[in-house]
């Protein structure tokens, strides 16, 4: 006898899933070990640093997480001799921590810190003081033996304003420094400047570029950076004399992918050279690969497993560490050589069951706007034989950004709506990355139409393949994935119930409520105001809120301060008002994504009874 499609006996639990489900932040080599960030959602999603040795660098209550930017990143370093440099969440401050002692804080209280990075035995990172100028940000180099705690004026401005700063990285003679600028009006993928400082007399040296990411120096007078003056994120290599203008650069790699990706968070790393003039990188174009670049640009692929939202976190001679995600593993940390090719799995990356999990397939359907790509997993569960005479239920889920993408990586979170029978569609609509700069752009002036016209395409074009049932497909998203779930639910027709995870529903109380990194980006992804405004108003769900007809459940985070419960409050009483059936959860102690163990489990235990009620799939 089958079983309906949705009430498959599933092992995948939501507690089984919150506990296997840790976020990785970046690797090192530390001495003889290689540490990692690897959060623990029994501990309220804290961030704690591992080693091979089997013990936990960074022990409780301490959490490294940084706030710059809203979004943090590189939250921590180390050196050769195994002491940690940290950001504690609680404070963010930087803080030093040596083999069995107590941490010491390095900077004053006040401002936050992120993008640190250790270079040379000289600490670097990102500063941020909103108490101060909420649009003041600077490079600063902090002084690791603590005399900057109690003393600002230690620390040392390598350069300040109020543009946004990354990737600070410094020449091998220590005399000059390279990063990545962009103004507040601009989102670094869309135009981001590198730039250089001579430290003995300040003399700025801009280069021409039009989305920079990653400056890396390969000998004092050489940088290494990712651009994409031709539609994709390619290396280039500038070369930087002393007493001659700035040369033009040269294009390292030219192909059909990205070594690059939107520059949210601060800690991610693409490409790392070795000393011996090659290079190790990764190229996206949906999936991800990494590869070796030979001194004359032949590139020869790495056999990892990793091909999602990789990060080349650090080289040591032939060796590279990468993090990331897998088609066939969970999230994981790996040692590569260069030389043999042999990757060796130092965290995670267990292999997943095909049986329950098989690879998700990559498609691409016809949308109005040009090709749509997504990601299919279907329902899989050896234990069950499924209904022969019904096509299965679908979920499709919108990521957040909307600058952002998925990689159709292997998860339990994903497994534990198909091993109950419910497919899920996972999809890169017009503005993701890693398709491209026209892809991604194809959102500018248009968001609220393309995104939920691909989605909506993205959707039927899997049931026109016979592969869902039209009838039982519902659409779940988060912060900018929830405002398209709620835009494609106010255009009707295609979904029987939405989930929103902190979703926008509101854009002007978006504009009006934003942080300072996106304080212009609706602008661009709607139109400027106040000359747009009507756009604004015509294009909020809220707006819509009476054109919602099937079930609705709302989630959200009582501290979220990138999308604040304002928004999700004022969708859930214009759907009461409009006797539209929904639910709305409002967690305590919650941020802008959920971290807690106990939110994550109720999240998803909510959810999957929602989808077996609206979609109806059994008896």
């Amino acid at each position: 006898m089958s079983t309906p499609f949705g009430f498959w006996p599933s092992p995948f639990t939501a507690a089984s899933v919150a506990a296997s489900a840790p976020r990785i932040d970046g690797s090192a080599f530390v001495g003889e070990e290689i540490w990692w960030g690897e959060s623990v959602p029994a501990e309220g999603g804290r961030m704690t640093v591992r080693s091979t040795s089997g013990r936990e660098v960074l022990p409780a209550p301490w959490s490294a997480r940084s706030r710059v930017h809203e979004y943090g990143g590189g939250s921590w370093a180390a050196d050769a001799d195994g002491t940690l440099f940290f950001v504690d969440a609680r404070d963010q401050r930087v803080h030093r921590l040596e083999p069995g002692v107590e941490p010491v804080p390095l900077t004053p209280a006040g401002p936050a810190h992120g993008g640190l990075r250790l270079q040379r035995g000289r600490l670097f990172a990102v500063r941020e003081d909103l108490s101060v100028d909420p649009h003041l940000r600077a490079i600063v180099e902090i002084p690791t033996d603590g005399s900057a705690a109690d003393d600002p004026s230690a620390i040392q401005v390598i350069v300040e304003g109020t543009v946004f700063f990354a990737h600070p990285a410094l020449s091998p003679d220590g005399s000059r420094m390279a990063w990545v600028e962009w103004s507040g009006s601009r989102m670094p993928w869309q135009e981001a400047q590198l730039v250089t400082v001579d430290l003995d007399d300040q003399s700025l040296a801009p280069i021409r570029t039009r989305a920079a990411l990653q400056p890396e120096w390969i000998g004092d007078d050489e940088l290494l950076f990712a651009d994409d003056p031709d539609g994709r994120w390619q290396l280039h290599r500038l070369r930087l004399e002393r007493s001659a203008p700035v040369s033009e650069a040269v294009p390292v790699t030219t192909t059909d992918a990205d070594t690059g990706y939107g520059l949210w968070v601060l800690g991610n790393r693409w490409y790392q050279p070795l000393s011996d003039g090659r290079i190790v990188a990764v190229r996206t174009n949906g999936r991800d690969e990494v590869v070796v670049i030979s001194p004359e640009g032949a590139p020869r692929t790495l056999d990892a497993p990793c091909d999602g939202h990789v990060s080349v976190d650090a080289a040591e001679g032939s060796r590279v560490l990468l993090s990331g995600n897998g088609s066939t593993v969970s999230p994981g940390v790996w040692c590569a050589d260069a030389d043999t090719g042999v990757v060796t799995t130092i965290a995670g990356g267990t292999p997943v069951d095909a049986a329950w999990m098989p690879p998700a397939r990559g498609i691409v359907v016809d949308g109005e706007h040009g090709p749509v790509h997504a990601f299919a997993y279907p329902p899989a569960n050896p234990h069950v034989e499924p209904p022969s005479d019904e096509l299965p239920p679908y979920v499709v889920f919108v990521h957040g950004g909307p600058t952002a993408h998925v990689t159709g990586a292997a998860s339990t979170a994903i497994a534990f709506y198909t091993s109950r029978g419910i497919g899920v569609l996972d999809v890169n609509y017009g503005g993701s990355t890693g398709y491209g700069r026209a892809y991604r752009e194809r959102l500018l002036g248009e968001w609220g139409v393309v995104d939920v016209d691909d989605v909506i395409a993205a959707a039927r074009g899997l049931a026109d393949a016979g592969h869902a049932d039209p009838a039982r497909i519902a659409i779940r998203g988060s912060s900018a994935g929830g405002w398209t779930v709620l835009s494609a639910l106010v255009r009707g027709g295609t979904f029987a119930a939405g989930i929103s995870r902190y979703g926008v529903t509101d854009l002007r109380g978006l504009v009006e409520h934003s942080h300072d990194f996106e304080a212009h980006y609706v602008e661009g992804l709607v139109g400027p105001l106040p000359a747009s405004e009507s756009l604004y108003i015509d294009r909020s769900p809220l707006t819509n809120a009476d054109r919602i007809d099937v079930p609705v459940l709302l989630l959200q985070g009582a501290d979220d301060r990138v999308v604040p419960p304002s928004q999700s409050e004022a969708i859930r009483d214009a759907l009461a008002a409009h006797g539209v059936a929904h639910e709305y959860v409002e967690y305590p102690a919650e941020g802008h994504g959920f971290r807690r163990a106990e939110t994550i489990v109720d999240a998803l235990d909510r959810e999957i009874a929602f989808l077996q009620s609206a979609l109806n799939p059994g008896p």
